[in-house]
């Protein structure tokens, strides 16, 4: 009897991820055929609305010959490093930091003020201000996005604690368990799924911001491709900036769920 329930349970799902995968495809079949059809009846003017084609032709130039004679690569990796090692710094220290704030409340005290403090506000309102201190370069572009990610990683680590049940800590501690192996074996298996939805939150509010600061000050990387590009109202190149952007991030959310289910492999089985 249970195993016929669990087949039905995996036909049902099966089912279920077909049909999603299927209005997933017809919405975005809906969305490049209005596109199509706005730009063939000549709706808008082509330089506010290029074609689908026109974009497609820009996007395989500026790939074979680059952008004002520098590769996409480039561009591309110049924003990877500044994002991944923004994000790496933030994911080593607000992991910890959270979590120490979610066990004990007078480091929660300590860190909580002052992450609620500079969170609500929009990262460019400060920026100016680590540009005054830190220059144009990287550092100042990496502490802004540190900045912006630490955030969600650290209330993610700080709720995944406080809602953990105190039951299974007083069942280990009962059979005499330290504080090390609670932690290891309790606190941070329970957490890990919060801190990877933490992670991809961090990753789309820092790509964001890395976009915007690149816009600012900076003379290489997707976000100076699209601002150089409407500065000469080149259309075809901020379809393709924006483009890029959308998929790239698509690509690190896919990366980043693979990653939880390899790592959290037992997520939705208890």
């Amino acid at each position: 009897m249970d195993s016929n329930k669990y087949i039905n349970s995996c036909e049902k799902e099966i089912k279920k991820n077909k049909t999603e995968k299927v209005l997933t495809a017809v919405t975005w079949i809906t969305i490049l055929g209005t596109w199509h059809l706005i730009t063939k009846f000549k709706v808008f003017s082509s330089t506010l609305v290029p074609s689908p084609y026109g974009v497609w032709t820009t996007f395989i130039s500026i790939l074979n010959d680059g952008y004002n004679n520098v590769s996409l690569w480039i561009h591309l990796g110049a924003s990877f490093q500044r994002l991944f090692l923004a994000l790496g710094l933030a994911i080593i220290t607000a992991i910890p930091i959270g979590l120490l704030s979610g066990y004990f409340s007078k480091v929660k005290a300590i860190v909580d003020s002052i992450v609620e403090f500079y969170r609500p506000l929009p990262p460019l309102a400060y920026y100016t201000l680590l540009i005054l201190w830190l220059g144009i370069d990287n550092t100042s572009k990496v502490t802004l996005l540190f900045l912006a990610g630490f955030a969600p990683i650290y209330i993610a680590c700080v709720s995944a604690v406080r809602k953990i049940n105190e039951d299974y800590i007083l069942s280990a501690k009962s059979l005499g368990a330290d504080q090390k192996k609670i932690f290891f074996k309790i606190v941070l298996p329970a957490c890990l799924p919060d801190i990877f939805t933490g992670i991809r939150t961090a990753v789309g509010l820092s790509y964001t911001t890395l976009v915007s600061a690149e816009m600012i000050a900076a003379t290489s990387g997707i976000g100076w491709m699209v601002l150089d590009a409407s500065n000469f109202l080149k259309s075809n190149v901020i379809f393709v900036g924006i483009l890029i952007m959308g998929f790239t991030g698509i690509l690190i959310d896919i990366g980043l769920r693979f990653l939880e289910k390899k790592i959290i492999f037992w997520k939705g089985q208890v």
